[in-house]
């Protein structure tokens, strides 16, 4: 430990979480969580902050000291959510370990295994005991530090290997016996022993190195040993000469990763630690990893797959391609399908990752030669000489390939496709063969294929996956667990993450788990243990595309939930209709965007995304080009205003409403998007509406705020949307207050008292309409002012207070008629219908509503108009029918579908 290393065990803690996580951002809640589990104090990030502090002022001065100068740069740095570790690659011993083991398998798949021993060595000798010994363990350093040493066990096993392919067996011997009896149940180890102890001349010694093996399998874990080590046992009891190093066959270890290019034989379910060559194989080459045992769900999909590996599908498709996004389990499918299917490929079942460490797509050639070495049956007993070399060229590997396939069964999977130029070359070298292939893409454009697109999981499936990985807690709290689902999106990745976590944290209950899922902002971050990291898996899919589609998923996180038309797309990228769908389209092939059919919706196809993928969407925005999100925003919004204000002025002419001082969206065409359907399209873009008057708010778009505001109201008060009514005009209030800008409160007041009034608080609306009237009067607005009076009217009437709404009806009509307002002349002379109806005066109430129906025509208003003559009518039919004291009933319609309950007996008191 460095004299500048903290004693205080918290900040150790803290600095431990950084070093292992180095070049990552820790957020604070993982830190937090790291230090004081389920229940932190309040001052948690207080203290935090502190810790932090103080271990920059160590590692600035650690870093000054050993670079002999000031200035040094600070590695420990402040990044939302939380903090970064900033170090280079031979800062931190636990990356030179990783550098150099990755040294040494490299060179042990080259079979050159003295520089193999040599880098393996070299990394288990930076090690000076458990990992993370010394510092509290909470749960994130608990995961890193039993991955770190199985790690170094992983290490330790290759080196020994390679040691014991150099010949050197015998002082192997003592180090071996006592790593064995360290680690009983490590079969790799008592493996490496017995061929050690054999090729010393001590098979008698082997014997009881395998049974001391077996007892503690036995004793420990009521288990057998595995194929592996019981083959070895009988090549042992039957003196098998090819295990002597003269005649020694390959020893095919493979890592726990199964990312080495030597093949495992036999079925794969043995004991897959390392020592799978030490039986002598005759049987077909099987190079996949393990099926998951937990797999859950895809019935349909699984029965589709063996249908097709079985020949039982019409037509001679002998390719499977899944499809789906990332972390949708398209690989575990694959693996199932392909451990189901051993009795169907007698020859072998082999499978190659068409992407390298970095996530980069390999080549077809690269593909090629893995494929072939992964084919090749074992060598011939005594032969020193290692595999035949591989020609260089693409055309040569292809006609090995087909050489080394024609005639045999065997089922290939390809992982992780890139595009379909990268799998052509492979498909046809092997014509015969049948093939399983995973991508992101969909890769429509292979011929003769069969596709699945794999999308979530039932909610059924998600919920049993995660009492399946989650262990009993998961299972006594089914409704917690239902919510974590659907906070995961029902992806199944971020379901066994999220299983994993909790059972990781003894400490932890579901509902505490689901509760730090919930906020979208730090959902991403909660899905994290070890090296399972959904984001992780989600930003490879979002580096796969082009520059321009993966800012059009950055933009398009804009958009509101749950979904969204085409001409948001538009809008928010600012491009033309043609190029917008283009983009959209390439997000949904490459499954970063859904796309849902909706018939009969004005816009049939509307695009969402997965829960998951939206968070990252603002994310990477934020992180990568967040000047880009004010411009987006305002264009965003002033695409909805256009829209909004088109479809109001149909579903309501004459409304008041803010005017808006801006071009219109050059893209946006009104009469296409609305048609003659104004009701449908508020109801279809009503949640993008409320969220755009959030957004406008947020930015600080004051004026854009209270205009959509004002222009939703007309829908907002057909459709008795109180709760959105409220809600998107208390932010426009606030903000035309904020600008000053009293025409604006006015406008919101005013429909604020509508709302009142609807919801029978008719002081509130009384309230509101006469300051709306006030505000109105001191901008010279006497069209406005008018109507404010007309709607105080309508409030003294739901009162009943009879004359005195009477008396509001006649001033307002002496304004509206003066100043030649249709629409508001409709309002009173409605009102005074009303109030003579009520009084009895039925000739002059049915004579008053005529006048209503004409001013409505004039105005335009068809929802006021027939309004008007369907009041009418039955004034007329109740005059009519000789029962002229029915039209005084109640209720009253006293506007457009809103009723009025009266007392029976009306006030008629004047003011």
């Amino acid at each position: 430990m460095a004299p500048q290393t903290p004693s205080a065990a918290k900040p150790r803690a803290v600095l431990a979480t950084l070093l292992v996580q180095s070049n990552t951002v820790v957020s604070t809640h993982t830190l937090i969580d790291e230090l004081w589990g389920a229940e932190p104090p309040r001052t948690a990030t207080t203290t935090l902050q502190v810790y932090v502090s103080q271990l920059r002022k160590a590692l600035l001065a650690d870093t000054c000291e050993a670079a002999g100068e000031t200035g040094t740069a600070q590695p420990l740095l402040t990044r939302p959510p939380g903090y970064l570790m900033q170090l280079g690659p031979e800062e931190l011993d636990l990356a030179v370990f990783e550098s150099l083991r990755a040294e040494g398998r490299a060179a042990y798949g080259r079979r050159e295994y003295e520089a193999a021993s040599r880098a393996l060595s070299r990394a288990l000798g930076l090690w000076t005991g458990p990992a993370l010994s010394g510092i509290p363990h909470g749960p994130s350093l608990e995961t890193s530090a039993i991955r770190l040493n199985e790690l170094r066990a992983e290490v330790l096993e290759q080196r020994i290997s390679a040691d014991l392919r150099l010949g050197l067996h015998q002082e192997l011997v003592g180090e071996l016996m006592g790593l064995a009896h360290e680690h009983p149940l490590r079969e790799t180890l008592h493996c490496h022993l017995m061929v050690a102890l054999y090729r010393s001349g001590r098979q008698s010694d082997a014997l009881q190195a395998y049974q001391r093996a077996r007892r503690s399998l036995a004793d420990e874990l009521a288990v057998e040993p595995g194929p592996v080590l019981t083959r070895l046992h009988e090549r042992v009891l039957a003196s098998d000469p090819s295990l002597a190093r003269h005649g020694e066959p390959p020893l095919r270890l493979v890592p726990v990763d199964g990312s080495d290019d030597r093949p495992t034989t036999g079925s794969g379910n043995g004991s897959g630690n390392g020592s799978a060559g030490y039986g002598r194989d005759t049987r077909p080459t099987v190079w996949l990893p393990p099926a998951a045992a937990d797999f859950t769900g895809r019935e349909d999909q699984l029965a589709v797959g063996e249908r097709l590996l079985a020949g039982e599908l019409p037509g001679r498709n002998r390719v499977l391609v899944l499809s789906g996004r990332a972390g949708a389990g398209k690989t575990a499918l694959a693996v199932r399908l392909a451990h189901d299917a051993a009795g169907r490929f007698p020859d072998g079942r082999v499978m190659v990752t068409l992407r390298d460490a970095d996530g980069r797509a390999v080549e077809p050639r690269t593909a090629m030669a893995t494929l072939l070495r992964r084919l090749r049956g074992p060598r011939a007993t005594g032969a020193d000489s290692g595999p035949e070399p591989l020609p260089s060229s693409e055309t040569e590997l292809a006609e090995l390939l087909h050489e080394r396939t024609e005639g045999r069964e065997v089922l290939i999977v390809l992982d992780d496709a890139v595009s379909e130029a990268q799998v052509r070359p492979v498909l046809s070298a092997v014509p015969g063969s049948t093939v399983i292939l995973t991508s992101r893409q969909v890769l429509g454009a292979l011929e003769s294929a069969r596709h699945l697109t794999l999308d979530v999981l039932s909610t059924r499936e998600a919920e049993a996956l995660l009492m399946a990985c989650g262990g009993p807690r998961m299972r006594d709290d089914p409704e917690a667990a239902g919510e974590i689902a659907q906070l995961c999106g029902r992806l199944p990745l971020a379901l066994r993450v999220a299983a994993a976590g909790l059972a990781a944290r003894p400490h932890w209950t579901v509902a505490g788990l689901a509760r730090r899922l919930r906020d979208e902002r730090t959902r991403l971050a909660a899905l994290a243990l070890g090296d399972l990291d959904v984001r992780g898996t989600l930003l490879t899919a979002y580096r796969g595309v082009d520059e321009k589609a993966r800012r059009a998923f950055r933009i398009l996180g804009l958009a509101a939930l749950p979904d969204f038309a085409p001409s948001t797309g538009t809008a928010l990228l600012a491009v033309d209709p043609v190029e917008a769908e283009r983009i959209t389209e390439q997000l949904v092939q490459a499954h970063l965007l859904e796309a849902r059919r909706q018939p009969g919706r004005l816009a049939p196809v509307r695009y969402s995304f997965h829960s998951l993928l939206r968070p990252l969407a603002l994310e990477v925005l934020a992180e990568e080009s967040p000047q880009e999100g004010p411009a987006a925003v305002e264009r965003l919004c002033r695409a909805f205003l256009t829209l909004a204000r088109h479809a109001d002025a149909r579903l309501a002419p004459g409304r008041e409403r803010l005017t808006y001082e801006a071009e219109q969206p050059p893209a946006i065409s009104p009469g296409e998007v609305v048609g003659n359907a104004p009701l449908r399209w508020f109801q279809e873009e009503s949640a993008g509406l409320s969220e755009a008057v959030r957004q406008a708010h947020a930015a600080g778009l004051w004026s854009l705020c209270c205009s959509l505001a004002s222009a939703t109201a007309g829908y907002y008060e057909a459709s008795a949307l109180w709760d959105e009514w409220e809600t998107t005009h208390d932010l426009a209030l606030d903000a035309a207050r904020r600008s000053g800008d009293a025409e604006a409160e006015a406008v919101i007041q005013r429909s604020l008292g509508d709302l009142a009034w609807q919801r029978h608080q008719t002081s509130l609306a009384i309230d509101r309409y006469r300051l709306a009237r006030q505000l109105f009067t001191r901008q010279g607005d006497r069209v406005a002012a008018g109507r404010c009076q007309s709607a105080e009217a309508d409030a003294l009437l739901a009162m009943g207070q009879i004359a005195r709404a009477g008396h509001g009806y006649t001033r307002a009509l002496s304004v509206s008629r003066l100043v030649d307002d249709a629409r508001g002349s409709a309002e009173s002379l409605r009102g005074l219908a009303l109030v003579a109806q009520r009084d009895g005066r039925h000739e002059e109430a049915l004579a008053r509503m005529k006048e209503c129906e004409s001013a409505a025509r004039t105005a335009g208003d068809r929802r006021w108009t027939e309004y008007a003559s369907r009041t009418a009518s039955a004034l007329r039919i109740a005059l009519a029918s000789g029962r002229p004291a029915g039209a005084s009933s109640i209720p009253l319609e006293v506007r457009p579908g809103v009723w009025l309950f009266l007392p029976s007996r009306p006030d008629r008191r004047a003011a």
